[in-house]
């Protein structure tokens, strides 16, 4: 006999458990402003957003920044090939030295960055521009944390 998973729609959403900007106001709005002063390429920006959010598994963080990437003129076929990014042929080297940070940096646990991982990001941004990616890919390390600790739920996308 084959169990069937439940519609997904039929399931409600997790209830948020703590709202930050309520509860701890000055501490969020300090997140606030750590992020809105990193100064990277937006397109860039988004795609390190996307793709950390995705190794995280935060899904309120996937679908805001996959909407502000889209509506900012981001191709689809760029941030659904995220999730294989080495294996997908949309991304400039820049992008890809990004990425590969981008990855280094989330999931520390496989082994930190590697000086060849930082070498190959060090060759691709100048030390200002690598310095606003660093903070980039740590802000959003940090936002996906904060919302899947507190389970921040995505909006349901209107049909």
């Amino acid at each position: 006999m084959v169990e069937r998973v439940a519609d997904a729609h039929a399931n409600p959403p997790l209830r948020q458990r703590l709202d930050t900007l309520r509860a701890a106001p000055d501490a969020h709005r300090a997140m606030l402003a750590l992020d809105g002063a990193v100064a990277t390429d937006p397109e860039l920006r988004e795609l390190v957003r996307v793709r950390a959010s995705m190794i995280n598994g935060c899904a309120y963080c996937i679908q805001l920044h996959a909407r502000e990437a889209l509506a900012a003129g981001e191709a689809s076929h760029r941030l659904f090939g995220l999730a294989a990014w080495e294996e997908s042929p949309y991304y400039t080297e820049r992008e890809r030295a990004a990425l590969a940070l981008t990855d280094a940096v989330t999931d520390l646990g496989a082994g930190h960055v590697s000086d060849e991982t930082w070498d190959l990001a060090a060759r691709a941004f100048d030390e200002p521009e690598l310095a606003q990616l660093l903070f980039a890919i740590v802000t959003i390390n940090a936002w996906n944390r904060l919302a899947i600790a507190t389970r921040k739920s995505p909006q349901t996308p209107r049909a």
